[in-house]
C-alpha cells in the first residue's frame, strides 16, 4: 500500500495581507513573516505522514522573485508561479482547481488561507476517510468554515497550533481559561 500523502497548499498573499492588514497594521518585515519551513513540518507531524508543500505566486510581471522562488525551493517546496489577465485572482484559481483535482486522489489535504473562496472545493473533501484541515488566524477566517468543521474539517492556528513566527503577534483573540495567563498582561 503505497503510503498517504497530504498536500499543503499555500494561500501565502492571503496570509501577508491578513498578518498586514489586520494584525500589525502595516507591510510585515521579513523577521514576522511565517517561518514556512515550520509549516510544512507540522504538516508532517500533525498527520503522521509525507507533506508536498505547494505554494501558489502571483507573478504578473516579466521576472519572477528568484530569491523567494529559492528559498522556497530549499525548503522543500514546490513553488508555482502563475500569471493571468488584470484582475484575475490567479492564485485562487490555481488553488481551487487543485483542491478539485485532490478530489479523485487518495489524499489529504491543509489549505493555508482565510479566503471564502475556496468553500465550495473544500466542501467535498470532507466527509469521508481523507482529512482536512485549514490554517490561519481564527479570528480572520472566512464565516463559512464553522459549519465545515461539524463535517471534519480541522482549524489549526498559524500562531499557537503551528508556532510559525519567531515573535508573539499584537492579536486579540478569545483566551480559552485553561490557556489564560495573567503574567501576559502584567
Amino acid at each position: 500500500m503505497a503510503q498517504r500523502t497530504t498536500y499543503l497548499l499555500i494561500d501565502g498573499e492571503n496570509i501577508d495581507a491578513t498578518l498586514g492588514t489586520s494584525i500589525l497594521g502595516r507591510r510585515p518585515h521579513p523577521d514576522e513573516r511565517p517561518r514556512w519551513d515550520r509549516l510544512l513540518k507540522f504538516a508532517q507531524r500533525q498527520w503522521h505522514q509525507d507533506a508536498k508543500g505547494l505554494f501558489f505566486l502571483a507573478a504578473n510581471g516579466p521576472e519572477l522573485p528568484m530569491a523567494f522562488i529559492q528559498a522556497l525551493t530549499a525548503l522543500g517546496y514546490q513553488p508555482i508561479p502563475l500569471s493571468g489577465a488584470e484582475g484575475e485572482k490567479v492564485v485562487d484559481m490555481a488553488i481551487q482547481k487543485t483542491l478539485d483535482a485532490l478530489v479523485t486522489l487518495q489524499a489529504d489535504v491543509m489549505l493555508v488561507s482565510h479566503d471564502g473562496d475556496f468553500l465550495p472545493q473544500l466542501e467535498p473533501l470532507l466527509g469521508g476517510s481523507r482529512k482536512v484541515g485549514l490554517i490561519g488566524f481564527k479570528e480572520f477566517r472566512n464565516a463559512g468554515f464553522s459549519p465545515l468543521e461539524a463535517q471534519g474539517l480541522e482549524f489549526f492556528d498559524l500562531e499557537y497550533d503551528v508556532k510559525a513566527f519567531n515573535a508573539t503577534l499584537p492579536r486579540l483573540r478569545v483566551i480559552p481559561i485553561d490557556e489564560f495567563d495573567p503574567l501576559a498582561f502584567l
